[in-house]
């Protein structure tokens, strides 16, 4: 009896199912093997959908018969050429081109990227790679994929294809990207390869050598790039060198730091680096020294995004490290001009707003270095002969640019006038917030003195609103100006300087501001001193005047010298200004306009004593700051003049009596109440000024 047929199939079947499955792994593997060549079009097809993205395997628009295929864990491309278009909006032939190159990318690695996440290329391996990466100002860059790219990718400044093994012989890259106004053209070449047998062949290399007793020759392995372009609309030069790459494209969990050493130029700024990083385009994990020099310190501030100030040219070395978004410097040395300061500062790039913080030191300092910063002119700017105070208008939205809290300890303060002397030292608190600058707690020392107080500028308007609260004690007027005097001459004025400043104003310059001047300043001198001859100069008391040629200047002791000045919209008038000595009191008023920078102001002296010559004229001070012009009243001096012609026809002796001035102690006592008055106050001057700024 025969076998039923659906007995003789249920015995048979799983070797059916076996022959098939094996004649279709057979199939497969001879396909894989061969490459897949009939699956180059439909992959080009499908790689073009699945990345939003034309996706080419073809030279001239044929697809050549060399090009394989494979499947087995992922996709391999074996082909002369593969291009990945640009994006539609883009008029850039194509972002990326390889010749002679395979590729190979996972399928978890290609759905990620469908999904708008950074395309990750398990490896590439060309003979020439050629990129045209973009971002335009909207955001949209050329390295997004898929349909609706992510919003926070989007926010990422670069993210460019990530890479496991890459290999290029020759490269080319042009990069643009317009929200932070660079251009780039690049040449680079690189090799690196994650795989044990990279590193076999490296050891088997090095072994050989050691038993050869030779050097071990060069692995063709890491980064060479040369780039130029324009950063900001200014032309830079970039040259970057390293060993090892792999940790920069593939950004793996915990990357090895790998030696970089980096030489770039921006404008006339100039940066050596070396030291190592994890991660180039983010500049993840970078550690090492620096060397950098330019024209001026904001030069180097405005490619970094840093508020500096405009000064001499300078050079800086130090070290850096860059930890996620903050970077962190110790500066061993800046010289800027003849000053020579160090610091240590870190930078919060990732806060809305940056925050530079750190502490300033320096052994000198010189106000002359930092240029138009404190209103010295440059080589660079129009030299206005008719005006003394600075134009230049201040550059307000870079005040809005960053935060910043710095502590400012400086040995030595030069004040660019030979004739003042230094500060040393110098503290103060620096801070900028919301475009808000203030010089806190600024505690100086100066000739046996102090000068302490505050200073901010608002800079978050169309002007800047500037303050000034100071105050100073203790300083020897003799040493703190000391103007050239011959033969070792004594000084003219001695004496303890004391006073306050309570001073506002608005524009967007020192020069308005200056100009809408308001508040007050009061001056007076204690245990003062001053030279016979020159108070009788003052007085043009030409008896004396010869007198102390023969005798000696003889030094005066000065009763009482105040100056209590009132500052109005740009007009400083003096409320009280009188010097009172044991032989004339000298007091004076006029005013000082700022705003037009001109001056009228007279001198008047009233000899205590007799004197027999005394022309006894005012003395003027009047023109512009840029020439001013001294000068004696004219009319009390013709009258004398006159009075003595006269005399002079009934007598030539009698002539003199016109020029013999008795003096007039009412009128004296009258000129000096006010000096006085405020002199009742000095005790209590004296005590807040040393509360506020500490003993001598």
């Amino acid at each position: 009896m025969s076998e039923p047929a659906a007995a003789r199939w249920h015995r048979r079947w799983p070797w059916v199912l076996i022959a098939l499955l094996v004649s279709v792994g057979t199939v497969l593997a001879a396909c894989e093997t061969l490459g897949w060549p009939f699956l180059a079009d439909p992959m080009q097809r499908w790689l073009s959908s699945t990345l939003d993205r034309r996706v080419s395997l073809a030279i001239d628009g044929h697809t050549p018969a060399s090009v394989s295929v494979h499947l087995l864990g992922g996709i391999r491309l074996d082909a002369p050429a593969i291009d990945i278009a640009a994006p539609a909006w883009s008029h850039a032939p194509y972002m990326l081109r390889a010749r002679d190159a395979v590729m190979e990318l996972r399928y978890a690695d290609v759905w990620r990227a469908h999904r708008g996440e950074p395309l990750r290329i398990h490896r590439v391996d060309a003979a020439e790679l050629d990129g045209e990466i973009e971002r335009l100002a909207d955001g949209r860059a050329s390295w997004q994929f898929g349909r609706k790219p992510r919003p926070d990718i989007e926010a990422h400044p670069f993210e460019a294809p990530l890479f496991d093994q890459l290999s290029v012989a020759r490269g080319t890259l042009r990069y643009r990207d317009d929200p932070v106004a660079l251009r780039l053209a690049a040449r680079f070449s690189l090799t690196e390869s994650s795989d044990a047998s990279g590193r076999a062949v490296e050891a088997a290399v090095a072994s050989a050598a050691r038993a050869a007793s030779t050097p071990a020759p060069a692995v063709a392995s890491g980064l060479r790039l040369a780039a130029t372009g324009q950063y900001r609309d200014k032309p830079i030069v970039v040259s970057l060198r390293s060993p090892g790459v792999l940790p920069w494209i593939a950004r793996s969990a915990h990357p090895a730091p790998v030696p970089v050493m980096l030489d770039a130029s921006v404008g006339a700024s100039k940066l050596v680096f070396r030291g190592t990083a994890t991660d180039v385009l983010r500049l993840g994990g970078l550690t090492g020294r620096f060397d950098l020099h330019g024209p001026s310190l904001a030069a180097v501030g405005e490619p970094l995004g840093l508020t500096l100030p405009t000064t001499a040219p300078f050079h800086a070395v130090g070290g850096v490290v860059k930890d996620g978004s903050t970077w962190r410097a110790i500066i061993d040395d800046i010289a800027v001009g003849a000053s020579r300061l160090s610091g240590a500062f870190s930078y919060e790039a990732g806060r809305p707003v940056p925050l530079l913080a750190g502490r300033l030191t320096g052994r000198r300092l010189l106000l002359a270095d930092l240029g138009p910063a404190v209103g010295a002119a440059t080589s660079t700017m129009v030299n206005d002969h008719a005006r003394k105070l600075p134009q230049g208008r201040f550059d307000l939205s870079s005040l809005r640019a960053m935060d910043a809290n710095v502590l400012v300890d400086i040995a030595h303060v030069d004040m660019g006038n030979g004739e003042l002397e230094a500060m040393a030292p110098l503290h103060a608190h620096l801070q900028l917030s919301r475009g808000v600058l203030s010089l806190s707690d600024v505690d100086a020392r100066t000739a046996q003195g102090r000068v302490a107080g505050n200073l901010r500028l608002d800079g978050r308007g169309d002007k800047a609103l500037w303050r000034a609260d100071l105050r100073w004690g203790g300083v020897r007027v003799e040493r703190w100006i000391h103007p050239a005097r011959a033969n070792l001459a004594a000084p003219v004025l001695t004496g303890q300087l004391e006073g306050r400043a309570h001073l506002t104003g608005q524009g967007q310059s020192a020069a308005e501001i200056l100009g809408s001047l308001d508040g007050n300043v009061h001056m007076q001198l204690h245990d003062a001193r001053a030279t016979h001859r020159a108070v009788e100069a003052v007085g043009a008391d030409f008896v004396d005047l010869i007198g102390s040629l023969f005798r000696g200047d003889d030094p005066l002791t000065l009763q009482c010298a105040v100056a209590d000045i009132t500052a109005t919209r740009g007009v400083l008038r003096p409320r009280v200004m009188v010097i009172d000595t044991s032989a004339s009191a000298i007091w004076a008023d006029g005013s000082a306009l700022l705003a037009d920078e001109t001056l009228d102001l007279r001198a008047v002296v009233a000899p205590w004593d007799f004197s027999p010559l005394a022309l006894r004229t005012p003395i003027q001070l009047r023109g512009s700051f840029a020439d001013p012009k001294l000068m004696l009243r004219r009319e009390p001096m013709a009258r004398r003049v006159g009075a003595a012609g006269a005399l002079t026809l009934l007598n030539p002796l009698v002539a003199m009596l016109a020029f013999i001035d008795p003096g007039d102690a009412d009128e004296v006592r009258r000129a000096t109440s006010g000096c006085h008055g405020l002199m009742q106050r000095s005790d209590e001057l004296r005590k807040l000024v040393m509360q506020q700024t500490g003993p001598k």
